[in-house]
């Protein structure tokens, strides 16, 4: 690893630190807009320049080698230099990105997904701004945010589809309900579509509800539930650990699958990169 004849494609080094901040080939796969055949060639021809292997691949695991966690940090210095000299002399200018992710979104892996957002370019100053998918989509209609990942909206087609959600009904295994009751629910405030979805679907089914209450945030309807106070509609990536899906067991009306979309209005090609990044990197820290 140490000859000095030994060039490296800098290709070749850039899949290696993707597949290693994403922990996917096929993540890497779609931030490098390529396919995992490719990916994994590229992965093979730094390997044999190297003269190690740097990455343990399973079925369902991809996780470094020793040798590839002493490469990484190599390979990340190799990639700012060569950022530095493209910018011209200096240090790698540093970025901003400014960010809304919707309540009902950020869920548990939010942390992983700014960790290898950070991983990928630390350079980037990351902002978060968290709130309700259509005043994100407000404030980003005004340019006040240089991407959101939102609930898709009535009406509304554009962005990147992420993944495709389903919504159910939790509570905690210690919450009764009898059928004709007044079924208490846990909500944000208005206008909060997910609020406006499950009302919609009770009264549709013709079951009466009551405001049990109501939440500044994802996190406190979690507490809530979990403190057997009402059922909440959530999709299932962030119910509270220990809520259950009650929703056959009482009798609710079943809440549709919503599109999760990024949108975005980056067009320089660094800009444009860590954000392919994110997308890619939400995708796999939701599972999908």
């Amino acid at each position: 690893m140490n000859d000095a004849s030994k060039t490296l494609d800098l290709e070749t080094v850039r899949a290696f630190v993707l597949i290693a901040d994403l922990g996917s080939f096929t993540r890497a796969a779609e931030v490098m807009e390529t396919s995992q055949a490719a990916i994994s060639l590229k992965l093979k021809r730094l390997e044999d320049r190297l003269g190690c292997r740097l990455i343990e691949r399973t079925p369902r695991h991809v996780r470094l080698s020793d040798q590839g966690n002493r490469f990484l940090p190599a390979a990340r210095d190799l990639m700012t230099a060569h950022e530095t000299a493209l910018s011209g002399i200096g240090a790698a200018p540093r970025r901003k990105l400014t960010l809304g992710i919707s309540d009902h979104v950020a869920g548990p892996e939010l942390p992983l997904l700014l960790s290898r957002l950070s991983a990928y370019d630390p350079a980037v100053v990351i902002e978060v701004r968290i709130a309700s998918s259509r005043y994100l989509m407000e404030r980003f209609d005004h340019n006040e945010f240089d991407a959101v990942i939102i609930r898709r909206g009535e009406g509304r087609m554009d962005g990147e589809k992420l993944l495709a959600e389903q919504f159910c009904w939790f509570a905690a295994p210690s919450f009764r309900y009898r059928p004709g009751e007044s079924l208490r629910l846990a909500t944000l405030a208005a206008p909060c579509g997910i609020r406006a979805v499950a009302i919609d679907a009770l009264e549709q089914a013709g079951i009466p509800w009551t405001e049990a209450f109501v939440g500044g945030g994802v996190l406190a309807l979690g507490a809530a539930v979990n403190a057997g106070l009402a059922v909440a509609a959530l999709a299932r990536r962030v119910a509270p650990a220990g809520a259950l899906d009650v929703g056959e067991r009482f009798g609710l009306p079943p809440l549709p699958t919503l599109d999760i979309v990024l949108l975005s209005r980056q067009t320089d090609q660094r800009s444009r990169e860590i954000l392919k990044v994110l997308a890619a990197a939400f995708k796999g820290a939701a599972g999908r």
